[in-house]
């Protein structure tokens, strides 16, 4: 049957700094667990214990994977959510007296307590066993990257730098994961001529492409972007559907940047006093995002200081709109895509991880 592939990558660069008690961009991590690891992480459990069939593909690079089993980050990553939790809690005091923010500020009180409950109790801490878990089960394909996410084609002149950015990854990946990774997320979605033989030695089976790579390729696909293509080595290239990626990346053409879904960049770290956001952000220490943040879109040529309160309510209404807009407009694709085919065809839709959650909060 014709099928739709999601894809997601989710990647960090590797910051560890033991030396400092706190060091800003170990904060890219904290940020990710909490605005999207640990929420897709709920979703998975929530979609599991309601017996609903899902299956997805999701890369966790080796970067990341080595923060994520790292002690000292783990530990971090706990004090960044009590901290986090207890100035949400302060926030639900100080606008308890403005109707247009009470109501945003309890809800992120109750959803980082619930989301902190879930890193202690549910996950213990190991999000990278809780990531295994749903591999495990059967639901989730968890696929590997380049070992630093390195752009392999310019290292094509030194093939064994290649070599070992491939089998590197899949050294780690079953370290983590107990077997043998089968796709790999290609750094930048970077292809050149004669990678194929170094995927199929380190014995990965798939890989995505942008769009170009695959219609641009000779001999020409005869389905487009809409079926594997299998290179003279024999792993697959699969191509990234545009039409299904502008939807849901781009904040011009497609759902973010609808006025009623929140605003990135109005942000308490940004805008009360440091005393007020202490000891969550250090006192003397720069500005950061602080994932609190009360207001919405509003439009998109809005200057930020005219941005209008944030409507959890009317975001998640419009939110049900757009989810059912993705799948009505990907069943009307695979039925036009098959009726010129001829044949049953797929869909891939690769996003990176962290747009869901982080720029795109709902």
């Amino acid at each position: 049957m014709p099928s739709l592939a999601l894809v997601l990558h989710a990647h960090l660069p590797f910051v560890r700094h033991p030396e400092y008690d706190d060091f800003l961009e170990e904060w890219w991590l904290y940020e990710a667990v909490v605005e999207c690891y640990l929420p897709l992480l709920a979703a998975f459990q929530r979609l599991t214990e309601e017996g609903l069939p899902w299956r997805l593909s999701m890369t966790l690079s080796p970067p990341l994977c080595g923060m994520l089993r790292d002690p000292l980050l783990r530990s971090r990553t706990a004090r960044h959510l009590e901290r986090l939790c207890e100035l949400a809690g302060r926030e639900v005091q100080r606008t308890a007296a403005k109707p247009e923010f009470a109501a945003t500020a309890r809800f992120y009180a109750a959803r980082l307590a619930s989301l902190q409950r879930d890193y202690h109790e549910r996950w213990q801490g190991d999000l990278l066993g809780a990531f295994r878990r749903f591999q495990d089960a059967g639901s989730l394909e968890i696929i590997t990257c380049g070992a630093t996410h390195g752009f392999l084609p310019l290292m094509a002149d030194e093939p064994s730098a290649v070599r070992a950015q491939l089998r590197l990854a899949v050294d780690d990946y079953r370290r983590c994961f107990g077997r043998a990774p089968r796709g790999i997320w290609l750094p930048e979605c970077a292809y050149y001529d004669g990678l194929d033989a170094e995927l199929a030695a380190a014995e990965l089976r798939w890989f995505i492409l942008d769009a170009h790579g695959v219609l641009l390729g000779t001999p020409r696909p005869r389905a487009a972007i809409f079926a594997p293509i299998f290179t003279p080595a024999g792993p697959a290239a699969f191509g990234r559907d545009r039409e299904a990626s502008r939807q849901v990346w781009s904040a011009e053409e497609g759902y973010p940047g609808d006025p009623r879904y929140r605003e990135f960049y109005r942000d308490i770290g940004y805008e009360l006093p440091p005393a007020e956001t202490a000891p969550f952000i250090p006192e003397h220490g720069p500005r950061r995002f602080t994932s609190l943040k009360y207001h919405r879109v509003t439009g998109r040529r809005v200057a930020l200081e005219h941005k209008l309160p944030y409507d959890r309510a009317a975001a998640e209404e419009v939110l049900r709109a757009h989810a059912r807009h993705f799948v009505e407009s990907r069943r009307a694709q695979l039925g036009e895509v098959e009726q010129v085919l001829g044949r049953e065809p797929i869909v891939v839709a690769p996003f990176d991880a962290e747009l869901f959650g982080h720029w795109w909060f709902e």
